[in-house]
């Protein structure tokens, strides 16, 4: 079973992260959640390995809302 990679792995980070941002500009908060819904489900087929998901899931609930 893979392992989800939680160590920096992107080329360029702060442009990555200003090229989200960007992406967010001129949409309602509506808008903005569906864009962010569609990115993790195009990600999560990308990705593809039910455990890899399953884990990255578990790790991005943490210590968000009620326990």
């Amino acid at each position: 079973m893979n392992r989800l990679n939680i160590e920096s792995n992107i080329a360029d980070p702060d442009a990555f992260y200003e090229r989200l941002i960007d992406a967010h500009n001129g949409l309602t908060d509506e808008e903005s959640q569906f864009m962010n819904a569609k990115l993790v489900l195009l990600l999560a087929n990308h990705i593809g390995d039910v455990g890899v998901l399953a884990e990255a899931l578990d790790i991005a609930r943490r210590g968000v809302g009620a326990s």
